[in-house]
């Protein structure tokens, strides 16, 4: 039976029959199960099924022959019918990526079924989209299922995980009567109870111990979680951020509004689960370990939904309305105007409709706080960006060149960098567009000058590498939004990473620990909140990879200090990364190559996981890319054809062929 999703913006769903327990079979047409009689679930690959050993059929209806479809579906549905009865469960981890629009029902455990078809059906029923998985639970004994945790954490397989019978030296059977199944797969990553997501390696391998309930097979022994093959994490799970208040320590104090700055916290949670409640609860729960230490929230300790909010929507116009316990309701109308800002900001993430404004209550109704869609622009993430007017880059003369919003005619900049009469190479330009800082021809010397007035004359460098070979001296540079200048000198004998305070103090060296010996930074991107640093890392072998790293602002306002600490790769699946650039609030886009294939542009998520965005179309030999964290901003490539733009719904299109090193202002 065919069922349609009543949900706004949720498509069609298709439904699987509950077997068993008397409750009858309802079969649709494109979805069946049939029994794996003591198979061992491989699919004849190695050993790994890639899912459950079971297969996915969908076939699409066409409106206008409804009917035709129908009754062609169920007599296939008679044609494929096994004799001894029953229906395919569904083989979800072989169902297209794509398709997110089914819904997936579970089916309920059959008599006398196997204990490695029991662990399956388990399996395959936590992929379904059940609130709290009522039938999973059936597969478990009456203790397990009170026992089991399925949401402190998701291991994600890159296939679906693989069932058979457990080694007998690793059995450790819980009596005569019991039976133990491994679970095995490769890892990809890691989701922890904070919804936050880290890439993961090596094998999966975990036990699941059953034993008989009234003659039928059932789990009472496993861990907790749940386990999912790729695909269908991608099905089931959407990434968004949540929002939380910079900690810039002293440097808040030289930018406006400087402790409104929001940054995103990337999480991932369940498509179709009550999608705003969902994100409102984990935004509650606080920012996920990785960026914790360096950002705070609005809401006081302890602050959850008020009970019974169980399921929260936008009314017509737009509106949500949010009930908070007793904690939150203590809130001062300052904090909670700042709270209601983080809602609106994460709710927007996840709504398909625009967030007119955010009510916060109290338990019982009474009103604490709005924020209508307006109020909320001063807590705008991403207010550190700039406006991104004009594209840079180094023209064939070697000056710092611009085109404007609509890549119009290109013109040297004002100012002594546009007057080539110092070769550059590389150049980054501040968030407002008024100073830019320009790395010279052969990577020596670091000159910053206006970008406003006459021609003038550059003066001393502000920062000389002392290493004798060009790829050894200065990358290029990167502006954070406070105002200040990251640079990395690759100089092998004294390999830093610096910052220029107002990209005119006296260099400072930022400690970078979590770098290995014989790994040096190759080049320096930082984010506009300027709390988070993509560094492309040349290891050992001569490779590079992308790491992101957390910066800890403090110290005082005479003497502020900062530190770069927690890196973690964000492209892990890259064998060798060429360049990276900032894309949006927590997504960057990639230049790079997987082991043995060519090289491909892809978006990457600051936590490591795959962006939903959709597949660049390749381009020939990138040397480097630009984006803007304005994502409405095309994307913009150095290559062997020169400068290229990818224009929205288009492929590549040439800018200029006599330029390099485009950037936008950042």
């Amino acid at each position: 039976m065919r069922e349609r999703d009543t949900g706004a913006g949720e498509g069609t769903g298709i439904a699987t029959s509950r077997a068993g327990s008397g409750r009858g079979a309802e079969m649709d047409a494109d979805v069946r199960r049939r029994r794996q009689s003591g198979r061992s679930g491989s699919s004849g690959r190695s050993g790994r099924s890639g899912g459950y050993g079971r297969r996915w059929r969908s076939v699409r209806r066409v409106r206008a022959l409804a009917s035709l479809a129908v009754l062609g579906a169920l007599l296939a549905g008679c044609a494929s019918m096994p004799d001894e009865g029953g229906l395919d469960r569904v083989n979800s981890s072989h169902r297209a990526q794509a398709d997110t629009q089914v819904r997936v029902y579970s089916v309920s455990p059959q008599k006398g079924e196997t204990p490695q078809q029991i662990v399956r059906g388990f399996l395959e029923a936590t992929t379904s989209d059940e609130a709290n998985f009522p039938t999973a639970q059936e597969y478990l004994t009456p203790q397990m299922a009170r026992a089991w945790n399925p949401f402190s954490g998701t291991h994600v397989l890159s296939s679906g995980p693989s069932v058979r019978k457990a080694p007998k030296a690793e059995r450790d059977l819980p009596g005569k009567d019991g039976y133990v199944t491994q679970v095995t797969g490769r890892r990809m990553a890691e989701v922890d109870r904070k919804h936050a997501y880290s890439p993961a390696k090596g094998e999966y391998n975990a036990r699941f111990y059953l034993t008989k309930v009234d003659g039928q097979w059932r789990i009472d022994r496993m861990p907790d979680g749940l386990v999912l093959g790729q695909s269908d994490f991608q099905r089931i799970y959407r990434p968004i951020n949540n929002y939380y208040y910079a900690e810039l320590g002293p440097d808040s104090e030289s930018v406006t509004n400087g402790k409104n700055v929001l940054v995103a916290d990337p999480v991932y949670l369940r498509r179709r689960i009550n999608p705003v409640t969902e994100t409102i609860a984990a935004l509650l729960e606080g920012p996920t370990g990785w960026i914790d230490p360096v950002v705070k929230t609005a809401f006081p300790r302890g602050t959850r939904l008020a009970p019974k909010q169980r399921h929260l929507t936008l009314d017509d116009a737009g509106a949500l309305t949010v009930r908070l316990n007793a904690k939150g309701s203590r809130a001062s109308r300052t904090q909670c105007d700042r709270m209601a800002a983080q809602v609106l900001h994460s709710v927007q993430d996840q709504a398909s409709a625009k967030v007119s404004k955010v009510d916060l209550r109290g338990p019982q109704g009474a009103e604490m706080c709005t924020q209508t869609r307006e109020d909320a622009a001063d807590y705008q993430p991403g207010r550190l960006n700039g406006s991104a007017k004009r594209v840079y880059f180094i023209d064939k003369n070697h000056r710092v060149t611009a085109l404007g919003r609509h890549f119009d005619q290109p013109e040297p900049v004002e100012g002594a960098l546009g007057t080539g009469k110092v070769e550059m190479g590389a150049v980054a330009v501040n968030r407002p567009e008024k100073e830019a800082a320009a790395v010279t021809r052969g990577r020596r010397s670091l000159y910053v000058a206006s970008l406003e007035g006459g021609p003038g004359t550059l003066g001393d460098p502000v920062l000389m590498s002392k290493a004798k070979h060009e790829d050894d001296r200065l990358t290029a540079p990167s502006w954070d939004g406070l105002g200040d200048l990251w640079i990395a000198d690759r100089d092998p004998k004294n390999p830093r990473l610096l910052r220029l305070r107002g990209g005119k103090e006296k260099p400072e060296e930022i400690e970078v620990p979590g770098l290995r010996k014989g790994q040096r930074i190759e080049s320096v991107k930082i984010a506009s909140d300027g709390l988070r640093i993509a560094l492309r890392v040349r290891e050992p072998q001569g490779s590079s990879t992308l790491q992101l790293g957390r910066v800890h602002h403090g110290g005082t306002t005479k003497k502020p200090e900062a530190s770069v600490a927690a890196l973690r790769p964000v492209a892990p699946q890259l064998e060798d990364v060429v360049a990276a650039s900032w894309a949006g609030g927590s997504r960057l886009v990639v230049v790079g190559r997987e082991s043995g294939s060519v090289q491909q542009l892809l978006y990457m998520e600051t936590d490591g996981s795959a962006s939903d965005q959709p597949t660049l179309p390749g381009i020939n030999d990138v040397t480097g890319v630009a984006a803007s964290e304005d994502e409405n901003r095309p994307l913009l490539a150095d290559s062997e054809d020169g400068i290229v733009r990818l224009p929205p719904d288009s492929n590549w299109r040439t800018l200029t062929g006599e330029g390099s090193a485009p950037v936008y202002p950042g």
